[in-house]
């Protein structure tokens, strides 16, 4: 303990190594370190495996307003203008076609609507005809050899970066900000925190193997982090519930990524087809969408963690008998849970998938094994609901806890500078402003993030 870190992040996923790269870059912050728990970054939500890879934009996304979907376009510019400008940009971001398809007289006139709410801010998504979709995607367009009966229309756009690699992307934020010269920067691997305190101005920082100082904390550590929040005193009116995705493979159908238009009474994504960037050959279905009682995906171990912050009571059944009084969430749920049983699944998630591919068959369908994350949605207690949406605790003490960035990877640095200026006026320290926005919001200074805020829990209403 004889280092005192300026400020300390926990947690090296695409979040944590984006704060990593903000601080260490834009800031006069001098000593700044970084805690992942397992040998090398992303190894958890953001391995590419574990997610969509979409770079959300807020076009193709039926369920954004025009103000969320404003700022998701502006969080994937602040992708886009990092990524483009890295020597091994062809490892980190994708052009692919993309599109949401209607299909039917209600989804059709929904997706005109959309259109033209959204075209004075978006000059390159187009309404798609048939013929145009039969074009781009062919597979979606035709049945049986012949342009499908249903009526059909879709949005979308050719030229545009719409994959992201979110594993590459946090170990090029680690690499660049290992390059600050000017600052000392320090990551550890294999460094699991079990415990943070406050003493003194300090915050002590214990793993099993040793402990850290640090003046200033930001917690990036999913489900996790809620835990940690309540070693501090802070979020107890906060419970947990982990959602899952889960995927499927076919042979490739798709040329780009297809979604569907999203049903406003569900809290969860529409189905979708995707490229995989690390399977050729192949799409990539999903996600659907199951409770499981642990923080990561495929690792039980956590189980015990879950049980530790789920903390299960008469204010979270409340919150639970809500959703399940809703028939569209109750029917969805069971569903998605029929979706995870072995045989049952390929035949009902087909019916599904057949929706944007219709010659789909049986036997091109299967499970996706150790393929999907989790996604912690935080459950608020004292006001009976269910956070959908981004979850941070700033403490106001210079402790962060960011537990659900949506729309997942997208906002991992728009996340990264509303922590960054957070950490920076708690320390008193400056912030490169000309130098942040010639390199993150090219052509894209009307819309500050001060001004479009996450859920965040502050102060005393964090305690």
């Amino acid at each position: 303990m004889s280092q005192v870190f300026d400020l300390l992040i926990v947690g090296g996923g695409v979040t944590g190594s984006a704060l990593l790269y903000l601080s260490c870059k834009y800031t006069d912050i001098k000593h700044v370190g970084m805690l992942e728990k397992y040998a090398a970054p992303a190894r958890v939500n953001s391995l590419h495996s574990n997610n969509s890879q979409t770079l959300h934009c807020g076009d193709i996304e039926t369920n954004y307003s025009l103000e969320k979907a404003l700022k998701v376009q502006r969080a994937a510019r602040m992708v886009e203008n990092y990524a483009t400008t890295q020597p091994d940009i062809d490892h980190l971001i994708f052009k692919y076609p993309k599109m949401v398809l209607g299909v039917g007289a209600q989804e059709c006139r929904q997706l005109r609507e959309r259109l033209d709410a959204l075209s004075a801010n978006y000059p390159r998504l187009r309404l798609l005809e048939p013929k145009d979709i039969a074009r781009i995607e062919p597979a979606v367009a035709y049945a049986k050899g012949r342009m499908r009966s249903e009526e059909m229309i879709a949005l979308g756009s050719e030229d545009e970066y719409s994959a992201v690699n979110f594993e590459a992307l946090a170990r090029s934020f680690v690499r660049q900000a290992r390059r600050c010269v000017s600052k000392q920067v320090d990551v550890e691997y294999n460094q699991r925190v079990r415990h943070i305190k406050r003493q003194g101005e300090l915050f002590i920082v214990e793993t099993g193997k040793t402990c850290y100082q640090a003046r200033a904390i930001v917690v990036c550590a999913g489900g996790h982090s809620l835990k940690l929040a309540h070693d501090l005193g802070y979020g107890h009116h906060f419970s947990v519930l982990p959602v899952a995705g889960s995927y499927y493979f076919t042979p490739q159908v798709l040329n780009g990524k297809v979604y569907t238009v999203q049903n406003d009474k569900l809290p969860f994504a529409a189905i979708h087809g995707d490229p995989d960037l690390m399977v050729p050959g192949k799409t990539r279905w999903g996600p659907t969408a199951l409770v499981l009682p642990v923080l990561e995906r495929y690792n039980w171990e956590t189980l015990k963690d879950f049980m530790g912050i789920f903390r299960f009571d008469r204010q979270v059944w409340n919150v639970l008998y809500d959703l399940l009084k809703v028939s569209d969430i109750r029917n969805y749920m069971f569903k998605n849970f029929l979706f995870e049983v072995p045989i049952l699944r390929r035949a009902l998630f087909l019916k599904d998938a057949r929706k944007i591919v219709p010659d789909l068959k049986y036997g091109d369908m299967k499970f996706a094994h150790h393929v999907g994350g989790i996604r912690p949605q935080l459950i608020d207690k004292d006001n009976r609901r269910l956070m959908m949406g981004a979850a941070k605790i700033d403490t106001g003490i210079g402790a962060v806890f960011n537990m659900t960035p949506p729309p997942g990877a997208t906002c991992c640095l728009e996340n990264a500078e509303v922590d960054m200026r957070t950490i920076a006026e708690f320390l008193g320290a400056k912030v490169d402003e000309t130098r942040f926005a010639a390199d993150l919001l090219i052509n894209d200074q009307r819309h500050a993030s001060k001004d479009l805020p996450a859920h965040i829990i502050s102060g005393a209403d964090a305690a």
